[in-house]
């Protein structure tokens, strides 16, 4: 089974690379859910699956994921800025799906991080608060983890257009495996109504990118999907993925 590879052993770097690139090539054209029946057989119980609960994407993997195992764990990051409606739902779609999910939380409560840096860090440091309510708790559970599946698409923003199906994410540790890269919203869509998914309500009330309740607004016709996050700031990534076309995170 491939891990990533371990710092400092440079053998292990350089094999762990070229088998990501290999796959990355061969899967190209492949289905998503033939990368994840290649996921499952590589990583087995050291692959995991994030989902937000919010955007469809996610929803589609789940389901996707739990027609091909039940081994993968699912994991989604609880910030303590969700929306209400995002918490319920995610209880409810929850007992659709037999996969075991572990719901990820700061070491700062919200109390705490107002104590320490005030009340409304999301909005005057957005970066630092998404480091400490997102990447933070994530860092620390992908590190018994081989492999982490996200549906991020490269239609979505200009930094995801270059998404590869597989790659190492030197920041997590953990190879990173986004089966709907070359998908469109139209493709998503058409699965949710083909498998009759189950999605967030907010989506069906203007909200096309759902992540938390201070930083999401909906959209108006013909805005682009991502315009409602951060709304009135120079941001678009929450750094789980990319700032500024790269992969960067703030310093707590």
């Amino acid at each position: 089974m491939l891990k990533a590879p371990v710092s400092g052993q440079e053998d292990s770097i350089l094999e762990g690379n070229e088998v990501r690139s290999r796959a990355a090539e061969s899967l190209e054209r492949s289905s998503p859910q033939d990368i994840l029946r290649w996921a499952v057989d590589m990583y087995g119980e050291d692959l995991t699956l994030s989902v937000s609960f919010g955007n469809p994407e996610g929803m589609v993997l789940l389901d996707m994921l739990s027609r091909i195992t039940d081994r993968a764990r699912v994991f989604t990051l609880d910030t303590g800025f969700l929306f209400e409606e995002t918490v319920r739902f995610r209880e409810e779609a929850m007992k659709r799906y037999s996969l075991p999910l572990e719901v990820l939380t700061p070491e700062l409560s919200v109390e705490e991080q107002v104590e320490r840096y005030g009340p409304e860090l999301y909005s005057c440091a957005p970066d630092l608060c998404c480091e400490i309510r997102k990447i933070e708790p994530q860092r620390r559970f992908l590190t018994d983890y081989g492999a982490w599946v996200t549906g991020i698409r490269r239609d979505q923003t200009l930094q995801r257009a270059s998404t590869p199906i597989v790659a190492l994410d030197e920041y997590f540790g953990a190879a990173k495996i986004s089966p709907l890269a070359r998908w469109s919203v139209d493709d998503v869509e058409g699965y949710v109504r083909h498998y009759d998914v189950t999605l967030n309500p907010l989506l069906s009330v203007g909200y096309r990118s759902i992540g938390c309740e201070p930083c999401t607004r909906p959209v108006a016709p013909g805005e682009d999907a991502r315009a409602g996050r951060w709304p009135g700031m120079d941001k678009t990534e929450c750094g789980l993925h990319f700032v500024g076309g790269a992969v960067k995170r703030a310093v707590p």
